[in-house]
């Protein structure tokens, strides 16, 4: 069973601000192992499979670094199609030498964290069977212990590495919020998903399908934490895919009610969640 796909809702691109846009390519295609499918002057579309892309990075007139202690990204996750996908690349991660912020057992999933030069967190991951997935009533369980590299890395098949495999997907995303009042009543009676798991009182796990998260929310930066500038480094947005057009127009419905504004961009649809994050709406 996939969890990104209809009649799932689903988060399935990010779009980055970045300092210096070779700097990122080399990092992207090097380090992470994306593809560049489409490339201008200061933008580039980046790519698992050759078709579908997954990661925009655009270098912004008049750019600044990341901030601090604001709402925005912590992290995106890319979802490797299996588990000797993840000890390939713990493996190209050792040989690179890359610095990498840790690893963990989620329980229902294996990671790795990094960041690019950007300071734009990444997390690399792949899933445990779903059936294995505990659940206390209606939320799954869900911890932060310590990754088994040793037991990951024996299932690496011996081939090099070349670069990330084409069923690589966005998993879900990880987002610095202001609070969850607002925040939840947003995504939840808004848009559509459904809470999974409410973890130490300061992150919202949600989804749909029954998937262990496709979004995640926390208050790690302070309450009222407020939005970054415009041209900063960080998330411009990210998209939102809806399995048909009536549930986005629902969606849209429910979210202007609570205030939500949407906006058309170049035959798209976007809004901002109440912490400032700008989400694509698309089917």
């Amino acid at each position: 069973m996939t969890f990104h796909e209809k009649p799932n809702m689903f988060v399935s691109q990010v779009h980055l601000n970045v300092q210096d846009l070779q700097r990122s390519l080399d990092f992207y295609q090097n380090i992470i192992g994306f593809k560049i499918l489409e490339q201008a002057e200061r933008k580039a579309a980046l790519t698992a499979d050759g078709k579908t892309p997954l990661v925009i990075i655009e270098q912004s007139e008049h750019v600044i670094p990341k901030q601090r202690r604001t709402t925005g990204l912590y992290h995106y996750a890319l979802l490797l199609p299996t588990r000797a996908d993840l000890a390939k690349f713990i493996l190209h991660m050792i040989k690179t030498q890359y610095p990498l912020q840790g690893g963990s057992d989620h329980l229902v999933s294996e990671a790795l964290y990094l960041a690019d030069p950007d300071g734009n967190g990444i997390e690399i991951y792949c899933d445990r069977p779903s059936s294995s997935w505990k659940w206390s009533g209606d939320e799954v369980v869900m911890a932060t212990e310590p990754m088994d590299v040793e037991s990951i890395v024996k299932e690496d098949d011996g081939k090099p590495w070349e670069s990330l495999p084409a069923g690589t997907i966005m998993g879900h995303i990880h987002l610095h919020v202001a609070e969850f009042k607002k925040i939840e009543e947003f995504y939840c009676h808004g848009l559509g998903f459904e809470i999974v798991c409410r973890y130490g009182g300061q992150a919202l796990f949600i989804s749909t399908g029954g998937y262990h998260h496709h979004i995640g929310l926390n208050t790690w930066n302070g309450i009222g934490a407020p939005a970054p500038v415009k041209n900063s480094v960080g998330m411009s947005s990210y998209t939102v895919v809806f399995p048909n057009e009536e549930a986005r127009k629902e969606a849209v419905a429910r979210i202007s009610t609570l205030g939500a504004m949407i906006t058309e961009e170049q035959g798209s649809l976007f809004t901002q969640d109440p912490s400032g994050n700008k989400i694509e709406l698309r089917v």
